[in-house]
Formats: C-alpha cells, sequence, structure tokens
C-alpha cells in the first residue's frame, strides 16, 4: 500500500514540475513576442537624455553632402592669413560631411603667407584657388592670362580693420585722417590728439607679409609710404604682445583677431571726430570682466557701412575651364548659402548675405 502512495506522489510530482516547464516556456514566449512587437519598449526605463543618446549611437545623421557641383579629389588651397578662422573652423566642418572633397592648406616655401602670396601660388598652378583679404590686381591677371586663363573673385564675406592701442592710453578714438598722419609720420606724440605727452609707436606686418597691410596701405595711407618710425613685427599675435608693454603703441589688424582680446583696448573709428563708430557692440566690456565676457564685433555697422574701415573676404578661382575652376566655385557658392554664412558669422566675420 505504501509502495503505491509513493509511486502516485512521484507520479503527481512530475506532474506538477512539467505543468511548471510548460508554464514558464509559454510566459518566455509571450513576452518575447511582444518586444519583437514594440522594440522601442525596451528604452522606456531610460531618462530622455539616455535614450537620446542611445538612439543617436545607434543611428547617427546621414552624411548629408549638399554641396552643388562639388567634385572629388584633394585640391590644394591657401592665401589670407586673415582667413585663419574660416580655414580652422568652416572648411574643417565641409571636408567632414563631403570626405571626397579633400581640401590641403599649402604654406609658401620661402614667404609669408598671404593674400598677395596665395595669388601668386594660384597663378603658378600651386593651388587650386586662394583666399584673398583684398582684390585682384590688374598686374595679377595680366600674369594670369599669360598662363592661358583669368582669375576671378567672389565675396563672401565682410571683415573690418580694428585699431588696438595700450589699455591704459586714455584717448576716445580716432579719425581715419589721424590714422594716416600716424603711420605716414605727421602725428608722432599722443599728445597731438589730446591725448597723454607719450611718444606714439605705430606697429605693423611688413608689406609683403598679406592683403591686410595692402588694403590698408591703399585705403588709409592713399597709397603713401610708411614713416620710419614705424616697427614691423611678424604676426599679429606678436603685436598684440607687445602692445600690453609699450603705453604709446598702436596696431590694426582683421577685427576679429583685435575686438575680443583681452590684454588691449580696440579705438572707436571715424571720418569725423564728432562721428566715431565702435568696432565692437556697446557697451564695451572691461579688461576685468574679460575673459569670462569678450567684447563682440560691431556686426550692424559693419554691414552697414557706417564704420569706416571694411573690406570683403574673397576666394578667388582660376577661370580655366578644368577640376580647378569646378572646386572653387563650388566651395565659394557653399560659403554663401545660409549654412555657410552662418558659420562665417561664428567665425568672427560678417555675414555677406
Amino acid at each position: 500500500m505504501s509502495e503505491k502512495k509513493e509511486t502516485l506522489n512521484l507520479f503527481l510530482a512530475m506532474l506538477i514540475s512539467i505543468g511548471l516547464i510548460f508554464a514558464g516556456l509559454w510566459f518566455l514566449m509571450e513576452r518575447w513576442a511582444q518586444l519583437t512587437r514594440n522594440p522601442v519598449n525596451t528604452s522606456s526605463s531610460l531618462n530622455s537624455s539616455d535614450s537620446g543618446n542611445q538612439i543617436n549611437s545607434l543611428n547617427p545623421p546621414a552624411n548629408k553632402c549638399n554641396v552643388a557641383n562639388l567634385p572629388s579629389g584633394t585640391f590644394n588651397y591657401g592665401g589670407s592669413t586673415t582667413w585663419a578662422p574660416i580655414r580652422r573652423d568652416v572648411d574643417q566642418l565641409l571636408t567632414s560631411i563631403c570626405p571626397q572633397f579633400n581640401l590641403r592648406y599649402i604654406q609658401p616655401f620661402n614667404k609669408k603667407p598671404g593674400s598677395a602670396t596665395g595669388i601668386e601660388m594660384l597663378i603658378d598652378n600651386q593651388l587650386a584657388f586662394s583666399h584673398s583679404s583684398r582684390s585682384i590686381k590688374g598686374e595679377e591677371n595680366q600674369k594670369a592670362q599669360q598662363k592661358g586663363f583669368s582669375l576671378k573673385e567672389i565675396s563672401v564675406a565682410i571683415d573690418g580693420i580694428a585699431i588696438a592701442v595700450n589699455p591704459d592710453l586714455n584717448i576716445p578714438g580716432l579719425t581715419v585722417a589721424q590714422l594716416k598722419d600716424i603711420y605716414t609720420g605727421k602725428i608722432t606724440n599722443w599728445q597731438q590728439l589730446s591725448g597723454p605727452n607719450l611718444p606714439i609707436t605705430p606697429l605693423s606686418r611688413s608689406k609683403e607679409a598679406g592683403g591686410t597691410v595692402e588694403f590698408f596701405i591703399d585705403n588709409v595711407l592713399n597709397k603713401e609710404n610708411f614713416s620710419t618710425n614705424v616697427s614691423y613685427i611678424g604676426t599679429t599675435t606678436e603685436a598684440l604682445r607687445k602692445l600690453a608693454s609699450i603705453p604709446g603703441g598702436i596696431y590694426y589688424a582683421s577685427a576679429p583677431e583685435v575686438v575680443p582680446q583681452c590684454t588691449i583696448k580696440s579705438l572707436p573709428l571715424g571720418y569725423t571726430s564728432d562721428q566715431l563708430v565702435n568696432p565692437y557692440q556697446a557697451p564695451l566690456v572691461s579688461l576685468s570682466e574679460c575673459p569670462a565676457k569678450r567684447n563682440q564685433l560691431n556686426v550692424r555697422d559693419f554691414r552697414s557701412g557706417k564704420y569706416p574701415i571694411t573690406r570683403n573676404l574673397f576666394v578667388i578661382i582660376k577661370q580655366n575651364g578644368q577640376t580647378d575652376q569646378q572646386a572653387g566655385e563650388a566651395y565659394a557658392n557653399w560659403l554663401l548659402t545660409p549654412p555657410g554664412q552662418e558659420l562665417i558669422e561664428k567665425a568672427g566675420f560678417v555675414r555677406i548675405k
């Protein structure tokens, strides 16, 4: 009797075990079907930022290279030092979204980089296109035509020339005529401009340095020569560093290189002393607040022309009907699109469109 009872108990235990196994299998199959029908539910326990990161990592944004007529290949370019922020920030983005368009910056072998050097290298077929902070000169086009092509300039941005002085110099601003007289040697002491009795030390890069100096000579000095008291320096970085230790120093450069700096003061300029225009957005950020806050460009007056010393930035293109021309035109046209203009503005320049 006890033997039959034991057998019955064993049989019942086996039935219960088999039933539990089948029940577990049924639950797992139902759960799997639910997950396959609703895969998004698997991330419901994530917070919003983690969920976003996971989705982005699984589904990265599409590589959208929407640049019309953009050729494939490696294209050499160079030229104006003023363009350095655009080459660093804007061009890097272009090559990341359009990897088939590889840009290679070429440093001149035995000359300083600049607009003139870039155009010369373009004419000598060392570059596909070039950057310039001044217009093409007639003699440059003549040299290009001797090589069988002409040059074309496409404006893509607006830049201003800002005047930097020692931050302790107490002077309200300068007229363009006074600035010319300083650099041609007619004004040699700040006292002549209602400032302190302090000799003026004008600083400049050499004429061979590039388009900014050429533009300054042509448009501010009216093609007169620099005075013999002008001190020549190699770079804008070096000049701004010197100004901090020269009480009577003065220097000019592209506004994005000057206005945000913490060690100098940028001066208002005007055609007349009663109509001075700031190169920065008012109110002026004091040096004690910098670099937590920095002065921003006076975009409105640069774009309107109210600020007296502005210029365009150009892409210089060979008109030779070849891939180099296609590359330069596609590049310039991309910079003129709304996204390109926005990037130029973020790089510190004024959009032209």
